[in-house]
Parts: structure tokens; C-alpha cells; sequence
């Protein structure tokens, strides 16, 4: 299957080419791929027996990711959602510690 090329002004007025909304190639792009791969790595730890700390560690640098991809597209939604997400995973982890030194 060849790729179709498309004439720029075709691109800019056509309904039915679709294009992505995100950028490519620039910081958030990176961060963006780095976050949800350590997002899904975390999801895949989740369930496994004594992986609870590489799970919330993986989880908040992929959240924490996300956040800047937000921060850097002013997108209001992303920062909301990543930055409540990161406080409690914060909390999570502050709690497991706090727990775990109790029961020295």
C-alpha cells in the first residue's frame, strides 16, 4: 500500500483526511510516549506480589510526565486530571511508608 500525498491546501480545508491534534517530533511528543509506557508498565506490575513501590514509582513519573505534557499544551483537562492523579499517588506512597515504619 502506497502513501497518498496530498496537496497542502487540500490538507487545511479537507473533512476527511485525518490529521493528529498533537504535536510531533517536539519535548511533549517524547514525554508524552516516555509517560504512557511507564503508565502501562506500572498497570502490568499492579497485581504482582511485592512490586508495590516499582508500581507507584512507575505510576508517578508517567503521571507526573503527563502533567508537563499538559502544563506545555495548556491543556486544562490533562493538568486537572494528572496533578489530582499525582497527589494521590503522593498520598499513597507517604501512607505505605508511614505504615511500613510502624511495623518496625
Amino acid at each position: 500500500m502506497t502513501k497518498q500525498k496530498f496537496d497542502p491546501q487540500e490538507l487545511t480545508n479537507s473533512k476527511r483526511i485525518f490529521k493528529s491534534a498533537t504535536p510531533k517530533g517536539d519535548y511533549s511528543w517524547y514525554i508524552k510516549w516516555a509517560g504512557s509506557i511507564l503508565i502501562l508498565l506500572a498497570m502490568s506490575m499492579r497485581g504482582a506480589e511485592g512490586m508495590i513501590y516499582t508500581d507507584l514509582g512507575l505510576s508517578l513519573l508517567g503521571v507526573f510526565c503527563w502533567l508537563i505534557v499538559g502544563i506545555l499544551w495548556r491543556d486544562r483537562a490533562l493538568i486537572m486530571v494528572n496533578a489530582i492523579g499525582l497527589s494521590l499517588l503522593m498520598s499513597n506512597l507517604i501512607n505505605l511508608l508511614m505504615l511500613e515504619n510502624l511495623d518496625l
